[in-house]
């Protein structure tokens, strides 16, 4: 169905799924299901390492390079929302870096950091036609390490 045929409730809710079920299968065994949810003309972009893709080939990629250089230990989820045109989604993920893999990542493999991850998508009748990572990446435990994190925020350890 596209957004024409549904309501704005059903348009954002539709969304909101989309949006979950990407990060939902963001890893090395389902990762082609979060790739499934890109239009065919997808643009991944992270801007704070300088990074573009325009096909979802590159975005994949991209995704198995994260999969190699970072350990995740912790993940906050701290707010989502969303319109008819795109969603937000706001978290904080705190992970080792142990192998260099990534692209323009501003620390050494070894390095624990503490990564601000927001993203917006830009959605088209239900799927992502625009990702966005802006990556705010901090060492753990350093002097811009410091979040307000809204009360209730999901916490998810992994061990």
């Amino acid at each position: 169905m596209t957004d024409q045929t549904l309501t704005r409730e059903e348009v954002i809710q539709r969304n909101l799924e989309a949006v979950e079920a990407h990060f939902h299968n963001e890893t090395p065994e389902t990762i082609q299901q979060a790739i499934a949810l890109y239009t065919d003309d997808i643009y991944w972009e992270g801007p704070s390492r300088g990074l573009v893709f325009d096909n979802a080939g590159d975005a994949l990629a991209g995704y198995h390079d994260i999969f190699k250089s970072l350990v995740i230990h912790k993940h906050t989820h701290l707010r989502r929302f969303a319109t008819e045109e795109f969603v937000f989604d706001d978290c904080i993920y705190e992970a080792t870096y142990v192998e260099d893999h990534m692209a323009n990542f501003p620390f050494p493999a070894g390095t624990k950091v503490s990564m601000r991850l927001a993203h917006v998508f830009e959605m088209r009748d239900g799927k992502i036609a625009k990702e966005i990572a802006y990556e705010i990446i901090r060492e753990a435990g350093g002097p811009t390490d410091n979040d307000n994190i809204p009360a209730g925020s999901e916490v998810t350890v992994f061990e």
